[in-house]
C-alpha cells in the first residue's frame, strides 16, 4: 500500500508520454469519427486505446441513467466473484500500472491480492470506476442509440438524449453493446404466455429481492447466472428456492479452456469456418457451467432444492401462484426467475433496423454436415477480421464495414464471449488498428499531403561551417 495509491498509474502515463495529437482530418458535416455504443469495461478501454492511436472526435454514449447503472457489475451480476482468471488483461491492455493487480496492491497491498483467489464483483467495478475517472473517459449518460443511418460515406445517429430527440453523425461506430446487443434475453414461450410479467423476471431484469423475502422461488436453468441469481434470493430470505434444469448433471467442464494457449487465442480467426463451427457447436453441447464457489453459495442452504433431468413442461396461474409441471410432478411458487440466456435476432434491435436484412451471418455463409445444425449459432454474424459486419450480398451495403462489433455476437467468428475481460487483450487492439487503417486510407490524399509536404530544416550551414575544409 502507498500514500499516493495513484503514484504507479501516474508514472506509466508519464512514462509513454503525452498523446499523440488528432492526426484524422475534420470532414464537414462530420460530429465524430468514432462512436463507441456502451460506456462499460469495454467501451471505457477502447476509448483510451483510440486517443493513444491518436484518433481524436470519439464519442462513447450510454444508456443508463449514471455510471452505478451502467454495465452489469452493479445491476445484473449477482456473483460474489468474477468467473475469470484474476490474472487476465483487461482494460489495462499494455499497460500493468493501469491493471486490476496495481489498483487492488496499491490500496491493499500484495499479500491481500496474493490471498484472493479471483476478483470481488465490488472491487472490479470500484476499479473500473477509478480507471475512467484517472483516465478522464468522457461517458455520455442517458444517451440512447434509437436508429443507425446509413448516409453518404458516414452515419446519421438518432439519438434520446435524455428525452431530447438528436442527430449527430459519425464514420465509425463500435458496438460494445453486451448480450442484449444481439436480441435480447430468452424468455421461453410458455413462461411468457402464461405468466404476467408481475410474477416472472429474467435474471439480466432489476430484481427486486426483499420483495422475495418469505416467498417461493422457481429458477428455470443452470448456468452461471441462475446460480447467482438464486443465490441472492436465498440470502434475501427466500422461502424456498427450486432450480431446474434440462440436463440430468450440472454441466462442469469448462470446455473452452482447451483452447485457452496463445497459439489458438492469436490465430482463432484464421481457423477454417468449419473448425469454428466444431468449436462453438462443442462449447453449446457442454454447456456453460457455473463456477464452484455459486454452487457452494445456494447449496449451504437448507431451503435450496436442485431438479435435475426436468425441463419444463407446462406453467400456469392458479390462486395466485405460479403451477409448474416438471418430471412428472407439480411445484407451486410465488415468483419465477429465468435464467435460459439471449436469442440472437439482429431484427429484434432498433437501431439496426435500416440494415439488418443486409448483415452477412453464419447460415449465409456455412452449411454444417447433417446433425451440426444449430440455429442459435446460425442467426449469429459472421464478422470480418476487424470485428466488421459483411455483407451478405457484395456491393449492396458497403458501410457495414464501418459499424465494429465487440459484443458476444462475435462468439462464433472469434471464438471468445466477445466482450468479456478473456477477450480485450487481443480484440481491443485488433478492431482500433483496423479504425486506423481505414481511417488513414479514406484520407489518403490528405495524409499523402501531409507526408509529401516542406518540412523545415533543424539546423543551418552555420551549425557545420567551422569544420568545413576545402582541400
Amino acid at each position: 500500500m502507498t500514500a499516493d495509491p495513484d503514484a504507479p498509474a501516474r508514472e506509466a502515463l508519464r512514462l509513454i508520454g503525452p498523446d499523440p495529437q488528432n492526426w484524422v482530418p475534420d470532414r464537414p458535416g462530420i460530429d465524430h469519427n468514432v462512436t463507441i455504443v456502451g460506456g462499460g469495461q469495454t467501451g471505457s478501454a477502447f476509448c483510451f486505446a483510440l486517443r493513444r492511436a491518436g484518433i481524436g472526435k470519439v464519442t462513447v454514449i450510454d444508456a443508463a441513467e449514471d455510471e452505478a447503472h451502467a454495465g452489469v457489475w452493479l445491476n445484473a451480476a449477482r456473483m460474489n466473484l468474477l468467473r475469470t482468471p484474476k490474472s487476465l488483461t483487461g482494460p489495462e491492455i499494455s499497460l500493468p500500472a493501469l491493471g486490476f493487480q496495481a489498483w487492488y496492491e496499491a490500496r491493499h497491498g500484495g499479500e491481500a491480492y496474493a490471498a484472493i483467489d479471483r476478483i470481488p464483483r465490488t472491487d472490479w467495478a470500484d476499479y473500473l470506476s477509478w480507471y475512467r475517472r484517472f483516465l478522464g473517459i468522457p461517458i455520455r449518460y442517458r444517451t440512447k442509440l434509437t436508429r443507425i443511418e446509413p448516409a453518404d460515406g458516414h452515419f446519421r445517429l438518432h439519438l434520446d438524449c435524455d428525452g431530447e430527440r438528436r442527430i449527430e453523425t459519425t464514420r465509425k461506430i463500435i458496438l460494445c453493446t453486451g448480450f442484449t446487443g444481439n436480441g435480447g434475453p430468452y424468455v421461453p414461450p410458455m413462461v411468457r404466455e402464461a405468466l404476467p410479467q408481475a410474477l416472472y423476471a429474467h435474471t439480466e431484469s432489476a430484481i427486486d429481492f426483499g420483495a422475495l423475502r418469505g416467498k417461493h422461488v422457481a429458477v428455470l436453468g443452470a448456468a452461471a447466472s441462475a446460480f447467482d441469481t438464486a443465490g441472492v434470493a436465498l440470502e434475501q430470505g427466500a422461502a424456498s428456492v427450486r432450480l431446474f434444469a434440462r440436463r440430468p448433471h450440472i454441466a462442469s467442464v469448462p470446455i473452452t479452456r482447451s483452447r485457452g494457449f496463445p497459439g489458438a487465442y492469436d490465430n482463432y480467426y484464421s481457423l477454417p469456418d468449419a473448425i469454428r463451427w466444431q468449436q462453438a457447436l462443442r462449447f453449446y453441447r457442454w454447456g456453460s457451467t457455473p463456477t464452484t464457489d455459486a454452487i457452494e453459495r445456494v447449496v449451504a442452504f437448507d431451503n435450496f432444492h436442485l431438479y435435475l433431468a426436468a425441463p419444463w413442461q407446462s406453467v400456469r396461474v392458479e390462486g395466485g401462484q405460479v403451477v409448474v409441471r416438471a418430471a412428472g410432478n407439480e411445484f407451486r411458487c410465488d415468483f419465477v426467475i429465468v435464467g435460459t440466456g439471449y436469442y440472437v435476432d439482429l431484427s429484434a434491435r432498433p437501431e439496426l433496423s435500416d440494415f439488418h436484412q443486409k448483415v452477412l451471418l453464419w447460415r449465409d455463409r456455412f452449411t454444417p454436415p447433417p446433425g451440426d445444425e444449430d440455429e442459435f449459432l446460425a442467426a449469429q454474424p459472421y464478422l470480418g477480421s476487424g470485428h466488421e459486419y459483411l455483407e451478405k450480398a457484395p456491393g449492396a451495403a458497403p458501410y457495414l464495414r464501418n459499424i465494429h462489433v465487440q459484443n458476444p455476437a462475435g462468439f462464433v467468428s472469434f471464438g471468445l464471449p466477445i466482450g468479456d475481460v478473456p477477450s480485450m487483450k487481443r480484440d481491443i487492439p485488433t478492431v482500433v488498428a483496423r479504425i486506423s487503417n481505414d481511417l488513414f486510407l479514406a484520407d489518403l490524399p490528405d495524409h499523402e499531403r501531409r507526408m509529401t509536404g516542406d518540412v523545415p530544416p533543424d539546423f543551418g550551414p552555420e551549425a557545420y561551417a567551422s569544420a568545413v575544409r576545402n582541400q
